[in-house]
């Protein structure tokens, strides 16, 4: 476990706020959970890399947010037998250093039922959870079944949206506020578009709360651009495509500490 971080029982936005306000930015890492049979021990290595946060892919046969790249590793961990159960099962005793977050699809919720899914994230030690496809205009009850769980929503803010509606986001987003860097779905790109800078200002200028900014960031010199606007990145198309062609734990490990290199320089 890296003795730098709080520990995964702690709050993501209580985790994140300490990192930033040591002056350093926040690395948030994805793993989809149920790739391969040792798919726990890539979490533990991001966390012990530098990873401030972990997302905990969640899999779902028709993940309509996600590129091609998380689209193989949930078409595997699915074909392999994993579901929410065995996912949430397998980091339950797991020796992880950061706070967890859930990252799945609203189909998954709601067959679950909406306290039942938030008991069963808390239960696993999971402090956060990011429903990809709910409208905000839906969401609201999930929203309170989480926290009464002890469950951070986790929003996520399109550079298309209306000063109102990401004044709602901002309002009703715990942990931190998901900015995304493009329209479209997730993926490696070779440059990020002039939009996360306009967005990331944009959320800074209403909320205190972390602004991390996702979807597309593919290299550290990616991140370390999109941590000069905002409070940190996301990184996971690029770590899922290095599990894909065969990279152990150790090698997305050494993948990781590049990014939190970039990040601390930022």
């Amino acid at each position: 476990m890296n003795s730098s971080h709080p520990g995964r029982g702690v709050a993501v936005e209580g985790c994140l706020r300490e990192r930033l306000g040591s002056g350093r930015k926040a690395l948030v890492t994805y793993m989809t959970g149920g790739l391969g049979a040792d798919w726990v021990r890539y979490v533990e290595a991001m966390a012990d890399a530098g990873a401030d946060v972990v997302e905990i892919g969640v899999p779902f046969s028709d993940p309509v947010m996600d590129g091609p790249t998380i689209q193989e590793a949930s078409g595997a961990a699915l074909a392999a037998g994993s579901n929410p159960s065995n996912i949430l099962d397998g980091i339950a005793g797991a020796n992880i250093g950061v706070p967890l977050v859930a990252m799945t699809y609203y189909n998954l919720v709601v067959r679950a039922g909406h306290l039942r899914f938030a008991r069963q994230l808390a239960s696993c030690g999971v402090r956060g959870a990011i429903v990809a496809d709910i409208p905000l205009e839906e969401s609201a009850d999930w929203e309170a079944q989480a926290a009464g769980s002890g469950v951070e929503t986790i929003l996520l803010a399109a550079p298309v949206s209306s000063d109102e509606r990401l004044a709602e986001i901002c309002r009703r987003s715990h942990g931190f506020v998901y900015g995304v860097n493009v329209m479209g779905v997730t993926g490696e790109r070779a440059s990020l578009s002039e939009s996360a800078g306009a967005l990331a200002k944009r959320l800074k200028a209403i909320t205190d709360l972390p602004v991390i900014m996702g979807f597309g960031v593919s290299t550290p010199e990616q991140a370390a651009e999109v941590a000069s606007y905002s409070d940190g990145a996301v990184v996971a198309s690029a770590l899922m495509r290095m599990v894909l062609d065969g990279a152990g734990p150790g090698e997305v490990a050494d993948a990781v500490s590049k990014f939190r290199r970039a990040l601390d320089r930022a």
